[in-house]
């Protein structure tokens, strides 16, 4: 794993990291999931390989989750405690950015309301959903610090953004970076 940006107000971390979020230690990490919770491909399929069937069955039970929602399981034999399946927007399907937003303030609020101290996602719908990923660094990164600033007396302490290519860690990296100048 690598920081490759950090950025620290009020106690709180963002910070962007390369590397495999099924290997991160961490309370919870953040699956890329489809409103089904059928966890076959991408991000998702990596998590039930990795961390067992035990996820998929927690999954099934819990059912469909509306886009823009979120759930959590347990982890299997993940590092990591919880999995929180969010489920973003596939493009073209109308209010993406809303949508993409909602996913992460859920999954955040969910961490949160379960003492959860730190949470690791993955680029939420950009991969076979679609979603451009210039978009996607802008608004996790973004929703991201509007949750801390809005909610100061959160368990999170570090909220981190999970990459495996250099490309999309790049336009995360520059998010991070140019959150000072946000007020």
């Amino acid at each position: 794993m690598k920081i490759v940006a950090q950025y620290s107000e009020n106690g709180k971390t963002l910070r962007v990291v390369e590397g495999d979020i099924t290997e991160r230690d961490v309370d919870a990490i953040v699956n890329a999931a489809n409103s089904r919770l059928q966890h076959g491909g991408g991000v998702a399929g990596a998590i039930v390989r990795k961390g067992g069937r035990v996820i998929q069955e927690e999954s099934d039970k819990i059912g469909c989750v509306p886009v823009g929602r979120a759930a959590m399981t347990g982890a299997g034999r993940l590092p990591a405690k919880r999995v929180i399946h969010a489920v973003g927007p596939r493009m073209g399907e109308g209010g993406e950015d809303e949508k993409l937003e909602s996913a992460v303030l859920t999954s955040l609020e969910l961490a949160s309301s379960n003492s959860l101290k730190s949470v690791s996602m993955p680029a939420i719908s950009s991969g076979i959903f679609g979603f451009p990923k210039d978009r996607c660094a802008k608004i996790l990164v973004r929703s991201s610090l509007r949750f801390i600033r809005e909610n100061p007396r959160t368990s999170l302490e570090t909220i981190e953004f999970c990459l495996f290519d250099k490309e999309t860690s790049g336009l995360f990296k520059s998010e991070v970076e140019n959150l000072g100048a946000i007020k």
